[in-house]
């Protein structure tokens, strides 16, 4: 029996009140409605009504829990509930990323009829190269930015954990910019080398006259946030002392200027970062376990690079337009063989920093791998590199007797150290000092099966 559908016109002219893009969908996916701002926002002229969700947002042929995604429509049949998702949308400026709110209606009988889809835009990140924000499409990624998507609407503190140079502070940032303080202003603190009294000076403020040289009245960085975010960077690196000075703070919203006996208000949302191991510090008795629990309400891990399959060439054409935003550079394919084989230790930090002196050292558009760092393209046995990659042997040279490129030196080593282990990929990724994903990354890229198969 098809669904009531009497009450729709109410239904939908309550929809076009609203400010956000909706639509609204009936249980075979099928768009029944989109109000004003979805169709200013989202359909630029194209007609979605009719058509499956499935097939507007994503170009599927099929339910998005069937081509991979989770589908908050199929969810919320499951769970009769709210469901909330984050999701990639191709719209006409390009993919971008999308959290969307479904509610289930429920009929005069109390079956669940249609759906009613909120959608609200992330402009912090993108699914494409952009020269802002955060970039990526890997699940790691999108892991993280769902998770980013849920806590910045409110007011809780947010820790961000992940080694150094994974982007933290691009991180925090979307966490301010999809809050409801974005409009006010975002203040970073590196927590990193301050002795006791300055940090103390620079976060809290201080009077004239506090010390020797405070010529003048000072605020802080908890003022300089007021009305919205302060980002405390490398938080682990806080003296003890201060620890219990930021602990009231987040206790009572509390503070006094060094010099000062005035209380004063702070306004502020916090949001930490750290690549430091907390709880082995608390353990010994370098973190105040208190403070830990104040700072941790909502914990981000962000991924390390190498937990980023398949993001290194949206990074590259990214971080390239940052480096070099007057020139159009690109990599070769060996070039990108070459980034897509190193460990990256240092991750996007490093990556920017590789392709800032490739863009340097190359005087036309294309980036080969004679314009990236040694460490890079002659990689050594530290930082996860090539311990194997060992200069040619004799006769290995082609047929004219030209010595073989780097690449080719790197997958014949790797072809002799396959064929002569016998083992396991992880016991073969320890004798050759880099991780079983390093290892597995690097059979693909040169073509070599775990038996060692493989072209000559």
């Amino acid at each position: 029996m098809p669904p009531d559908s009497s009450f729709l016109p109410e239904l939908i002219s309550f929809l076009d009140t609203l400010p956000e893009p909706h639509i609204l969908c009936d249980r075979a996916y099928r768009i029944v409605a989109a109000n004003a701002a979805y169709r200013r926002s989202c359909a630029h002229g194209r007609e979605v009504v009719g058509r499956t969700c499935y097939d507007v947002s994503h170009r599927y042929s099929v339910p998005c829990d069937r081509a991979g995604e989770s589908c908050p429509l199929a969810r919320s049949l499951q769970s009769g509930q709210r469901e909330r998702v984050l999701h990639l949308h191709h719209t006409p400026r390009g993919e971008e990323y999308v959290s969307i709110e479904l509610s289930p209606v429920r009929n005069a009988q109390g079956e669940i009829a249609w759906f009613i889809e909120k959608m609200e835009p992330m402009q912090v990140a993108r699914g494409v190269s952009d020269h802002r924000g955060l970039v990526g499409r890997s699940p790691a990624f999108q892991r993280m930015l769902e998770l980013v998507a849920r806590v910045a609407p409110s007011e809780a503190s947010v820790l961000l954990q992940g080694e150094s140079g994974t982007g933290k502070e691009l991180v925090a940032s979307a966490v301010h910019e999809a809050s409801r303080r974005a409009e006010g202003p975002f203040v970073a603190v590196d927590c990193s080398g301050l002795p006791e009294t300055l940090f103390e000076s620079e976060v809290f403020g201080h009077e004239r006259g506090a010390f020797t040289g405070a010529v003048a009245r000072k605020p802080g960085l908890v003022e300089a946030a007021g009305g919205g975010t302060l980002f405390l960077d490398e938080v682990g690196d806080i003296p003890l002392g201060m620890q219990v000075k930021l602990l009231r703070l987040l206790e009572t919203g509390t503070y006094r200027r060094v010099g000062s006996t005035e209380l004063r208000r702070a306004d502020i949302r916090l949001v930490s970062a750290t690549h430091r191991p907390l709880k082995r510090m608390i353990a010994d008795g370098a973190f105040r376990q208190d403070l830990y629990f104040r700072i941790n309400t909502f914990p981000i891990i962000v991924p390390a690079l190498r937990d980023r399959d398949g993001d290194l060439p949206l990074l590259v054409d990214s971080l390239l337009e940052r480096v070099a935003p007057n020139r159009r550079l690109g990599l070769s394919p060996s070039a990108m063989r070459l980034l897509a084989a190193h460990a990256f230790p240092g991750n996007v930090r490093e990556l920017r920093n590789v392709l800032e002196r490739a863009s340097l050292m190359c005087d036309g558009d294309m980036i080969g791998p004679e314009h990236l760092p040694e460490d890079v393209s002659q990689p050594e046995t530290d930082g996860g590199a090539l311990p194997w990659a060992e200069a040619p042997q004799p006769g290995q040279g082609d047929a004219g007797g030209t010595s073989l490129d780097l690449e080719e030196v790197q997958r014949q080593a790797l072809l002799r150290a396959v064929r002569s282990h016998r083992g396991s990929r992880s016991a073969l990724a320890r004798k050759l000092g880099i991780s079983e994903r390093t290892l597995y990354r690097r059979l693909k890229a040169f073509g070599i099966a775990e038996d060692g198969a493989g072209s000559a």
